[in-house]
């Protein structure tokens, strides 16, 4: 039985004449006396019902006279016969070749005016930009923001990154609730977590007893296996299309750089090497945006002063519609310094990765032998309590001048440093800013729960800092 609320345009008032109509025929069985009097009322709820679908026809037909032709619609339903809902803009396409490039859709209670080809959309975005310029709704971004009820951010949020990294590895890109694309995040996270465990600590030091034992290090291990195992398939569909003169993404430039070592004996470029990079890397440049910038939303409800600051910043530089640029940076010093100071805080990687000496090394009078490994540690510079005073308060005046300006800091090493510094460095960099500033555009923050009582420790600190798991409620800004 279809319920009232599985369709918008299907009101309450029709649900119960729906109920009562299917009750009738059992009272008219159970009841014989009652028939005649059952029977009248079932012709009066009838004429009820093609009285208002009458209505509703009425009505779509007049509210249309003005508007640009298009197919009729049916009551309620609207025009959804006429779209092939597995590749709506095809359907658009042969429509425009029916009644023209402007043409009017009924969708339910939803009227849809189609601009299709290069004069129209030009003419509409162009010469009438302030007409048209109102923001559209979309009901199903609507319910991804969860209608303002508290919702876990942390896929959510991994969305973005995700994206960005899979685009310029693979020139792929996950929809919103793309199975594929979530169960990647998910193993994402849990291997990040796991990482981050006391058990991992100690099996990455004594793995040659530890390594047949039960335990998370083998989920770890067989998580980074599926995840490498989509980046091998990825490489493999790749090769089939590879266009040397002409590469696509990174999996391309790898696959090039292995066809040109076809021959060689001791090639580093091969299918194994190529997934198991591509998988790091898809880890590395999904994972730790995504995790900073879930810390980030929880370090702004406990403190609500620095979020009002951002929107402050953000309404007078950037404006309530317009895209946040890279370029905002310059004129943004707050919302880089709380970037900066979000980083700095959460201390996300804090022994930074491990190294490993090359070769017999002096170092300060000692001898550091080949192999050994070398941890540089990051949470010394960015917890140095002479270049920021009170490391252990969240203050964006850590990365901001007597002037208010930004003020850099050569002790923010959160991306390491070196050869081995983070190579996506850069496009974290952006993505935290553009981002952040984005959702703070567009939203404010609403905390569950006293901000005095968040508890920004992390629950576990290991191979990173593991942010406690929060819900919250974003509130469209007016």
């Amino acid at each position: 039985m279809l319920l009232a609320d599985e369709s918008p345009s299907f009101s309450m008032t029709h649900y119960k004449i729906f109920v009562f109509l299917q009750k009738i025929p059992t009272s008219l069985q159970s009841e014989p006396k009652n028939t005649m009097a059952a029977l009248g009322i079932t012709i009066a709820l009838l004429v009820w019902v093609v009285t208002l679908l009458v209505i509703s026809i009425w009505k779509q037909i007049y509210s249309s006279w003005n508007l640009p032709p298009g197919p009729f619609p049916f009551p309620i339903l609207g025009n959804v016969f006429q779209l092939d809902l597995k590749d709506i803009p095809k359907s658009f396409t042969k429509l425009a070749k029916r009644f023209g490039p402007v043409f009017t859709l009924h969708l339910g209670s939803r009227r849809i005016v189609v601009l299709h080809g290069y004069k129209a959309v030009k003419e509409v975005l162009l010469n009438h930009k302030n007409e048209f310029s109102g923001r559209g709704d979309i009901p199903v971004f609507q319910e991804y923001k969860n209608k303002g009820q508290p919702f876990d951010p942390t896929f959510l949020i991994g969305c973005a990154p995700c994206n960005v990294i899979a685009d310029i590895l693979f020139h792929k890109r996950f929809d919103y609730n793309d199975k594929k694309g979530r169960r990647l995040m998910s193993l994402f996270n849990e291997n990040f977590y796991l990482l981050s465990t006391p058990w991992i600590q100690l099996y990455n030091n004594f793995a040659d007893y530890l390594r047949y034992l039960p335990g998370s290090h083998r989920k770890i291990m067989k998580n980074a296996s599926e995840i490498k195992q989509y980046a091998l398939e990825n490489a493999k569909e790749h090769l089939q299309s590879l266009d040397s003169n002409c590469p696509r993404d990174v999996t391309d430039c790898l696959l090039i750089e292995m066809e040109k070592e076809k021959h060689s004996k001791e090639p580093m470029y091969t299918m194994e090497n190529i997934s198991v990079t591509l998988a790091d890397l898809f880890f590395a440049g999904t994972e730790t945006t995504s995790t900073t910038l879930r810390y980030g939303l929880l370090i702004l409800m406990k403190y609500p002063e620095i979020e009002e600051k951002l929107h402050e910043e953000i309404d007078r530089v950037i404006g309530p519609s317009r895209v946040p640029a890279v370029k905002d940076r310059l004129e943004m010093p707050y919302m880089d310094a709380v970037v900066h100071e979000i980083q700095r805080f959460i201390n996300l990687v804090p022994s930074n990765l491990p190294h490993e000496a090359t070769q017999d090394t002096m170092f300060r009078g000692y001898v550091i032998p080949k192999g050994t490994i070398v941890i540089p540690t990051l949470d010394s510079l960015l917890y140095d309590s002479q270049e920021f005073p009170d490391p252990e308060k969240f203050k964006p005046e850590h990365f901001l001048n007597e002037n208010g300006k930004f003020k850099y800091s050569d002790y923010f090493k959160a991306f390491s440093a070196g050869k081995r510094v983070c190579v996506g460095e850069g496009l974290a960099r952006m993505e935290l800013f553009l981002l952040l500033s984005a959702i703070l555009q567009h939203f404010n923050l609403k905390s569950l729960v006293d901000p005095k009582e968040i508890d920004l420790k992390p629950v576990t600190v290991g191979f990173g800092s593991i942010p406690p798991e929060y819900k919250l409620c974003v509130i469209p800004r007016s």
